[in-house]
């Protein structure tokens, strides 16, 4: 096990935000001129061989997992939520398909209940509850301001959280390598299988656009990986907010687009619900290893 880090796993954790805020906006601009799963491919190709460069790098060099079929419904699960994000996020300004990005780690508290078998209290659940509050102030279903691509949002959010757990439920059993190296094969043979449908030439620029998308998202999706090796997801999720930042600047200087005051208000509750979340996670933590150390610690705490 290695060392933990936690100032050097923040800093990836933030410049995996950025990086991530980039490739996404490189998304909305390419997803206006260019078919959604050729761009999609591109940057998966590239994924697949950094992944591939990974496993043979790596000390043991095997591919083989020892839970194949979580290995590929994780594949499915990532594929899935990129393509519904950049259905969703082409016909809304990036800080709204950010800001419902952020219901992953709520879903996740959900998830965790029927997949992982896991307790939540009733201080997460009010979390949850609030969170989904904020999604609906962001979506606003029913009045003018309702947009139906929100609803790819939040089906993006949901096959990102499911990815998380499953990636939980193998994190003992796979190496990271493996488990990049998996889901850069899935999702490139399923976007193999679609891109005849809608291929066309790209230009120049739409390729050179759509080589960095991939170098940046599969740059981030490693920093997220190291960043997690030597700190807990309780101390890196509020960071991971920062992206809010990123993608709102970036949605002005390319498009024009700033948040309105739903999204806002809707963006605000989100990352409190998400924050304390992430709080009750690192409490539930401490009181689990202080019940290990300690038998009669009190077995209540560790359901809030």
């Amino acid at each position: 096990m290695l060392p933990d880090n936690p100032l050097k796993a923040i800093a990836l954790a933030v410049s995996a935000t950025v990086l991530f805020g980039t490739s996404d906006t490189i998304s909305k601009y390419l997803s206006g001129s260019l078919p959604i799963v050729e761009f999609l491919w591109i940057r998966y190709v590239l994924f697949m061989a950094m992944s591939a460069i990974l496993v043979y790098r790596a000390p043991v060099r095997s591919v083989r997992p020892r839970n194949p079929r979580f290995q590929i419904a994780r594949g499915l699960c990532i594929v899935g939520s990129s393509i519904l994000f950049v259905y969703g996020v082409r016909q809304m300004t990036m800080s709204q398909a950010t800001t419902i990005s952020f219901l992953s780690p709520l879903l996740i508290t959900i998830l965790s209940i029927p997949l992982l078998g896991e307790v939540v209290g009733v201080r997460r659940w009010a979390a949850v509850g609030a969170g989904m509050v904020g999604m609906l102030i962001v979506v606003r279903p029913g009045v003018g301001g309702f947009q139906p691509a929100a609803l790819f949002g939040v089906a993006s959010s949901f096959f990102w959280a499911l990815a998380l757990i499953i990636t939980r439920k193998i994190s003992s059993s796979d190496a990271p390598q493996t488990t990049m190296f998996w889901s850069a094969a899935i999702g490139t043979s399923i976007l193999t299988v679609m891109l005849p449908f809608q291929a066309v030439w790209p230009t120049p620029k739409q390729f050179l656009l759509s080589l960095v998308l991939g170098v940046l998202a599969s740059s981030g999706q490693w920093m997220v990986i190291l960043a997690h090796r030597i700190a807990p997801a309780s101390v890196l999720a509020p960071f991971f907010y920062s992206q809010l930042l990123w993608v709102t600047g970036l949605g002005f200087l390319v498009f024009g687009n700033l948040p309105d005051q739903w999204t806002v208000t809707g963006a605000g509750i989100i990352i409190a619900s998400g924050l304390y979340t992430a709080h009750r996670e690192r409490v539930r933590r401490k009181l689990a290893n202080a019940r290990v150390a300690a038998p009669q610690a009190t077995v209540a705490c560790l359901t809030d």
